[in-house]
């Protein structure tokens, strides 16, 4: 095979004869050796990317022969291959490193994926770098575009926000986020939080990864692994500028069938010469599945519901009926025991548990920080409350002194359980998925909070046998606040017959399909148990006891389980283009 040229143009003794033609252009006959050079320039042409990208990084001398690693003055000795593939300079005020993806160039090889995976040594499965596809046109003039994809390191990445524990950092210098492995639980809130689907959860590990833009490799003066193995140059390391990042972000210009960039402001540009038709969409834009029930999740929203709702419900009727110090302590130790409980199930679902302490961390931005403190404040306060009662029994000096601040116990625990609730909302409405709207998931969270807290009451008034006077309105709560609930969300049923693919028609369709079995459960639950049931005893005007009580409350809790189930594998995730499985 013949030299190549560091300019990746191939140095053949046929060529240098083809420059001076051995034929006249009138002969009638070609020579030899014209059809020689004829046929050398025609397999040229007819070179794959990959047999051109071997030509041109084939060495042109023998002066790097006894010191591989290294070109002349210390330099990478694959640098002139991509030295024009990464800033020569650092970024200034303002500015960044960013990829830029040469759509035009972009083959769909999925070398850069492979360059990333084999370098970061990713484990069987996590890739930090895809390759989608989209698609669209007419019949008569298709349209087909591949799609190299990985973290965009965004002006205002929303992983790093939400993040709980500050396991996110955003270089000051290089504008490249970088995700710290050692400081990570597990909790994979930024996986709920990036658009685009760039952090990824390795379960051996029990961490969470993603790329950094090979930022050692750029240190030193090294392409990142996917820049160096792309063997057309579509990937390439610029310097931006954050200010024209929001302002593209701010016009809706990105890629299309992305997510919208006004959430994070991506820094990475993709660049084409070719206009691209009005309906150019993912190949897996139809695709529809269901996604991870997240069960410790779905449990601990569920039983902190239960518990703040109980214990909000029985104030409230306390303050309408007049409570004792029995059930008030009663109610108190029901509730921190439901708390506690939530926050067992909450740690099943970090990969490093252990660490579950550095949750706190992420107060200011992290919403998920906020929904530990403010329960935290819950169960404290319904602890302190349930000692005070106590001193009524036991007249102990210290159980006394906590007395004379009973109603700001009371206060704290219906303040921090509230204010959790709220938390909860704001976590997956921060999302911005389209599923988890925070006016639709604020009334889900809180008809479970109303429709709970009233049932777990009926148990604890039962159990203490003084229910009489409370059960009709607690039932008649049951009731109403269950067929509110079940109408809202049979409701999105209704965009089935719709003939775009919407966020809720995909709901619908995954409720009628893949999830109907568990979706029929939780219909002839919550039918029977918050429906029918309480309409049966206000009829017959019969007040359950402890048994029936706890039955109903099971049942309820059982549906909201389902319910709750539902809500996370219902929602796919926003994330850049696919490709079709």
């Amino acid at each position: 095979m013949p030299p190549a040229s560091s300019t990746g143009v191939i140095r053949s003794p046929l060529l240098r004869v083809a420059a001076t033609p051995a034929v006249p252009p009138d002969a009638g006959t070609p020579s030899p050796l014209r059809l020689l050079v004829e046929s050398a320039l025609a397999e040229q042409q007819s070179l794959t990317a990959v047999e051109r990208f071997a030509r041109q990084h084939q060495h042109n001398d023998h002066s790097h022969d006894h010191h591989p690693d290294q070109a002349g003055g210390g330099a990478p000795a694959q640098g002139r291959y991509y030295r024009d593939l990464i800033p020569l300079g650092r970024p200034g005020p303002g500015q960044q490193y960013s990829f830029e993806v040469d759509l035009d160039a972009c083959t769909g090889c999925k070398a850069c994926v492979a360059a990333c995976h084999s370098l970061n040594g990713l484990d069987e499965g996590e890739v930090w770098r895809t390759v989608g596809l989209l698609h669209g046109g007419t019949a008569d003039a298709p349209v087909q575009q591949t799609v190299t994809t990985s973290c965009h390191h965004c002006v205002d990445p929303a992983c790093m926000r939400g993040c709980p524990v500050k396991a996110y950092e955003k270089d000051p210098v290089t504008g490249i986020v970088r995700h710290l492995d050692d400081q990570c639980i597990g909790c994979q809130y930024c996986t709920l939080m990036c658009p685009y689907d760039a952090p990824k959860y390795s379960s051996r590990r029990g961490i969470v990864r993603k790329c950094d833009m090979c930022s050692d490799r750029l240190s030193a003066g090294e392409a990142p692994a996917c820049v160096q193995a792309c063997p057309n140059q579509a990937i390439r390391i610029r310097i931006s500028d954050q200010s024209q990042a929001v302002q593209a972000s701010e016009a809706g210009v990105f890629l299309p069938g992305a997510p919208a960039p006004d959430h994070t402001m991506p820094t990475t540009v993709y660049r084409t010469a070719r206009a691209a038709p009005p309906n150019l969409l993912p190949a897996n834009f139809y695709s529809v599945g269901p996604e991870h029930g997240h069960l410790p999740l779905a449990v601990m929203l569920v039983l902190t519901q239960l518990a703040v709702g109980a214990f909000v419900t029985n104030v409230l009727m306390g303050r309408a009926l007049g409570i004792g110090a029995a059930q008030g302590a009663v109610q108190a130790g029901v509730a921190l025991g439901l708390a506690l409980l939530a926050i067992g199930a909450a740690t099943l679902h970090l990969g490093r548990p252990q660490l579950a302490f550095r949750a706190v961390l992420g107060f200011a931005t992290s919403w998920m920080s906020r929904e530990i403190v403010a329960f935290s404040l819950f169960a404290g306060s319904a602890a302190l409350y349930a000692a005070s009662l106590a001193a009524a029994r036991w007249p102990l000096p210290v159980l006394q002194a906590l007395a004379r601040w009973r109603a700001t116990f009371e206060l704290g625990a219906v303040a921090g359980g509230l204010c959790g609730v709220i938390s909860s909302v704001m976590i997956y409405a921060a999302t911005r998925r389209p599923q988890w709207p925070g006016p639709a998931t604020g009334f889900r969270f809180a008809a479970s909070t109303a429709l709970l807290g009233a049932a777990g009451a009926l148990v604890i008034d039962a159990g203490l046998g003084v229910g009489g006077a409370a059960a009709p309105v607690l039932l008649a709560v049951v009731g109403a606040v269950s067929t509110a609930k079940l109408a809202f969300e049979l409701s999105v049923l209704r965009h089935l017959g719709s003939r775009q693919q919407t966020p809720a028609k995909r709901v619908a369709l995954l409720l009628t399909g893949a999830l109907r079995r568990p979706a029929a459960a939780r219909l002839v639950v919550g039918a029977l148990a918050g429906m029918v049931a309480p309409l049966a005893f206000l009829r017959t005007g019969s007040v359950p006891g402890l048994a029936a009580a706890a039955l109903l409350a099971a049942a309820l809790f059982a549906g909201e389980l389902l319910e709750r189930s539902l809500f996370f594998r219902s929602a796919p995730p926003s994330r850049m283009p696919g490709a079709l499985l």
